[in-house]
């Protein structure tokens, strides 16, 4: 991300919160821009990024623990409004000369809050009492000196802090979260009222801007694309295109791991509406044979990257000398593989990120991984992608080998293609489809007594999954209607043969991944 038109910013420290970038992305929603740090920017970095403001993040560690991520007190005497969430308040309590620990009451989920006085500040125009969403076992017991308590929760724990005469501020909870009401509010009072800032960012300029940094850093340079029909890889692309133009070399592997009929469709439309230069490779049994024998899904993400760079080794040599790999990696594939900020927490290896060997002939560009995937599809929009891509659902870069669980063979993923193709065609047909975030079938590694026919069968389970989500960060169950349900179980059931049982997943993200593997 290029600020370069930006007339303020906001910088938020990143403790290793999983919510790190979705605070960021809040804050880009207000259109002031937001840069991420790592906790332990120097005084220095932080101050050449001129902020009207300054965000300190969640964290998965202690501050009651050696190690634990920690900002210098110079910091907070700088004149510019501090604001610490979660872990972040904690943190600015105990430097301040407060006391963190635990009370043998923990927060995590849904808690009412209420604001304790007449609710200015942060908490400008809202009603007393509130829904927030907590996440946190520690807690501020003692205010550091000239602190006073702005909101308390229902078990009677601090929930916001502001300290007099300085503009600094503590939220026990995440205002960033769809599940915290007013949390949009709290944010535009700490952005626009506090921190003075204008709103002068959007997803415009930084089109604009990406597309001169792209040029500058590749040059002359060639770039091998790696395409997948997804709108990530899609956007990148697009966008890279309209950079270095005829520099760009689209390569779409057919790893043997994608939806029914799906390289047909993506090349007609790279090919005729993008007007991209793409090269086909069939590459199916070089993936399934890497992938022979493997059931954790740790190593199913690696063995797929392993193989997805080889075969992108294999294909630059026909191109020549081209020097850079490019990729549609976004933010979440990012902060779940544990790689954006010191001390995030490992959920799984993207093989776009972590699943990478350490050592390969190209150099990485990434223009997307800053960004979440609605601002992918809405940079898609003002390039011109079409619909049919925007509109697709995520799609992991594993592909369905992580929606196979156990090993993965031609025989299940062929169960797996035909059983998803209806899914997705049956909740397009009842307009489904675009209400969620993501719908697939999961092929679970069991096989079940079933009846058809007044024959015995012994087949394979189906799970239909469907989330709704605003960033993949945190998702819900989406409710589908009984005859919805009811027909894509029988056309499975029916038409898939080696089939005979379909279950529904009603788990939400967290305690859940999205995916299953």
């Amino acid at each position: 991300m290029y600020p370069l038109r930006a007339k303020d910013v906001v910088v938020v420290l990143d403790c290793g919160s999983q919510y790190t970038q979705l605070i960021a992305r809040r804050i880009r929603e207000l259109k002031v821009y937001s840069e991420i740090l790592p906790w332990d920017a120097s005084l220095e970095e932080i101050r050449s990024k001129n902020p009207k403001g300054i965000i300190i993040s969640g964290s998965p560690k202690s501050i009651l623990l050696p190690g634990s991520p920690m900002i210098s007190k110079e910091l907070l005497e700088l004149g510019i409004p501090v604001l610490g969430i979660c872990y972040g308040m904690q943190l600015l309590s105990h430097i301040l000369g407060g006391q963190v620990g635990r009370v043998g009451l923990a927060e995590y989920g849904r808690a009412c809050i209420e604001i304790q006085g007449e609710g200015e500040g942060l908490f400008k125009g809202l009603p007393k009492q509130f829904n927030v969403w907590m996440s946190h076992g520690d807690t501020v017991v003692k205010l550091p000196p000239k602190a006073r308590v702005l909101a308390k929760s229902e078990g009677g724990l601090i929930a916001a802090m502001a300290v007099e005469g300085k503009q600094i501020f503590g939220l026990q909870f995440h205002p960033e979260v769809v599940h915290t009401e007013h949390g949009v509010e709290i944010l535009k009072n700490f952005v626009f009222d506090i921190c003075q800032c204008e709103p002068s960012w959007n997803l415009g300029d930084w089109v604009d801007e990406q597309i001169k940094e792209i040029a500058r850093t590749v040059g002359d340079g060639k770039v091998i694309s790696a395409v997948s029909g997804g709108v990530d890889s899609t956007v990148a692309a697009v966008l890279t295109k309209r950079a270095i133009g005829d520099n760009l070399h689209c390569v779409f592997v057919n790893n043997g791991l994608l939806r029914l009929n799906e390289p047909e469709s993506v090349l007609s439309v790279y090919r005729d509406k993008l007007d991209l230069n793409v090269h086909y490779v069939d590459a199916s049994d070089k993936f399934l044979a890497a992938l022979k024998g493997i059931t954790d899904p740790e190593e199913k993400r690696k063995a797929v990257g392993r193989t997805f760079i080889e075969v992108f080794e294999e294909e630059a040599e026909k191109f020549g000398d081209a020097q850079w790999l490019l990729q549609g990696t976004l933010y979440p594939d990012v902060i779940e593989s544990g790689h954006k900020g010191k001390g995030a927490s490992v959920i799984k290896t993207h093989h776009n990120v972590g699943g990478l060997p350490e050592k390969m002939k190209f150099k990485l560009l990434e223009p997307l991984k800053d960004l979440f995937k609605d601002e992918v599809r809405a940079i898609g929009a003002i390039l011109g992608v079409p619909r049919s891509i925007l509109r697709r659902h995520p799609f992991p870069g594993p592909g369905l080998s992580v929606r196979c669980l156990g090993e993965v063979t031609r025989e299940k993923l062929d169960l797996l293609r035909r059983a998803d193709a209806i899914f997705i065609e049956e909740l397009d047909l009842a307009g489904f489809y675009e209400k969620v975030w993501q719908a697939f079938c999961v092929l679970l590694p069991v096989r079940s007594v079933g009846v058809m026919g007044d024959e015995r069968t012994y087949g394979y389970t189906i799970t239909l999954r469907a989330v709704e989500s605003l960033d993949g960060m945190t998702a819900d169950w989406t409710y589908l209607h009984r005859e919805l349900l009811d027909k894509v179980a029988r056309r499975i059931c029916n038409e898939v043969h080696g089939i005979n049982r379909v279950v529904l997943d009603v788990t939400s993200k967290p305690p859940a991944t999205i995916e299953w593997e």
